[in-house]
């Protein structure tokens, strides 16, 4: 009878204290940890196809998460790409194109809402640790965006006096913690993979009893290629793959971090590139292949990148999804996994989380667009195809041979002069142009483009380009 009176009076308690913990599992929020590489060509990682270039820790957290196989990004160019990322939004929406630098008077206006500031009303803390490039005046830089830390350069690394076609034209290189400059960078960025990194590890590591979002956007591959000692010559593929081997080497640290302080399971991770390679620096450039073309171009080399997302015990493992997404699904995504709102502003993304569970499910959009040169609509992905409009586009000159020295070979336009449609799955490399066999895929994805066209145009005030939610503009 007494062991009768304790099991009557445990057992409850057992089952009271298991669904406590269930419960307190739901509501604990997942920290998150986005790594966005600059130029990282799609054929740059293992599981991408590479070849010459070890990348263990990547094709690691693909064999533990899902493996994008046709993630796109906004758009094929640097400060365009950051601001649909953080955004969820086309970023010719936002009035922000190619890639701002040390003369630029606009930015990312703070009246929009990044994934920062999502997170933040909900207890995350927030750091940005690398490059932002979306403005360099205090009202457009990262503490104004969302983050409470930031570490790292303003724009692009090739944007200091050594650039090889402008020299003396940049202002030394600022390195800035938070709001104020700290550095400046004239000859050597050697050990800027190693600084981020170490600057990443520090902020999970104090932060590992709350959430936290950590954006670890590395200035490299971009050029000029730099690399710590303890990667020198390690990559069958020279300078270059010595940098995506350290690039991997920081993955690793990253996901070792989460071990040390029992996080792995509640941490969402996503790695993916800004955009395709830049070709014209041949060997200190990254590979696209089998794509076609490369950053500057909306051919899939250069807007298709290598994305992987992994989050221990709540997604399944080895997932390999070749259904079309495109970065400005992300912000959506984490809001609908965290519990946050949605941003008052309309944005263009959609939650896939779906597509990170199974992978023969399509993502929720009907279609993804593909802009370039300001506002030109030049693609449009649906499912498994792409249909491309007349335009032009760069490719490098005829009779230029490979080089290797850093420097850069001269490109020429290109004009596509008719729309041309391509079947992704069996022709990835975009060579068989079957626009005539299939008037029926053409005829919905022309409608959907014009549906685009009038949408974005509703944006716009028609007054040389400037957009209603445009960049933040500030006079000097």
């Amino acid at each position: 009878m007494r062991s009768l009176i304790i099991i009557l009076f445990i057992f409850p308690l057992i089952i009271s204290c298991k669904e406590q913990e269930k419960r307190s599992k739901k509501e604990v929020k997942p920290n998150i940890i986005l790594i966005f590489t600059d130029d990282q060509g799609y054929n740059d990682v293992g599981v991408y196809g590479a070849k010459d270039i070890e990348t263990p820790h990547l094709d690691q957290l693909a064999a533990e998460g899902v493996q994008f196989t046709n993630f796109y990004v906004a758009q094929a160019v640097c400060s365009a790409s950051r601001a649909a990322l953080l955004t969820g939004t086309y970023s010719n929406r936002l009035g922000i194109h190619g890639a701002l630098d040390h003369s630029s008077s606009h930015g990312l206006n703070p009246e929009e809402e990044t994934i920062a500031e999502l997170l933040k009303p909900l207890g995350y803390s927030t750091a940005i640790f690398g490059k932002w490039h979306l403005g360099h005046h205090p009202e457009f830089l990262p503490t104004n965006q969302g983050f409470d830390e930031f570490y790292g350069i303003p724009y692009s690394n090739d944007m200091w006096p050594n650039h090889p076609e402008t020299k003396g034209y940049y202002p030394p290189l600022p390195m800035y913690e938070n709001d104020r400059i700290v550095d400046t960078i004239w000859n050597d960025q050697s050990m800027f993979t190693t600084w981020f990194t170490q600057k990443s590890i520090d902020f999970i590591e104090r932060n590992r009893d709350k959430p936290f979002f950590l954006y670890l956007a590395h200035p490299m591959p971009h050029v000029p290629l730099f690399v710590s000692d303890k990667f020198k010559g390690k990559s069958e593929r020279g300078l270059y793959g010595d940098v995506i081997m350290e690039i991997d080497w920081s993955v690793g640290q990253i996901i070792e971090t989460l071990k040390q302080n029992n996080l792995e399971e509640n941490t969402i991770v996503i790695f993916l590139s800004d955009n395709g390679p830049w070709l014209s620096y041949s060997g200190h450039s990254g590979s696209a292949y089998p794509l076609r073309e490369g950053k500057g171009t909306s051919w899939d080399g250069g807007v298709k990148v290598p994305a992987i997302m992994k989050w221990k015990g709540n997604l399944p493992s080895g997932i390999v999804q070749e259904n079309p997404a495109m970065s400005i699904d992300i912000l959506p995504t984490l809001a609908h996994i965290v519990g946050a709102d949605l941003p008052e502003q309309k944005i263009d993304g959609r939650n896939i989380q779906s597509m990170m569970t199974a992978a023969d499910v399509q993502s929720p959009q009907e279609a993804y667009f593909v802009y370039y040169n300001r506002n030109e609509l030049q693609a449009v992905v649906m499912n498994e195809w792409k249909l491309y409009f007349p335009h032009q586009y760069r490719i490098i000159a005829p009779g230029q041979s490979p080089r290797n020295d850093g420097l850069p070979n001269k490109y020429t336009m290109n004009t596509l002069t008719q729309m041309e449609l391509y079947h992704i799955p069996s022709d990835p490399s975009e060579l068989q142009n079957v626009i005539t066999d299939h008037p029926e895929i053409v005829d919905k994805m022309v409608k959907l483009a014009d549906h685009a066209r009038n949408d974005m145009g509703d944006a716009l005030t028609g007054i040389e380009g400037q957009f209603v939610r445009s960049a933040g503009q500030i006079q000097h």
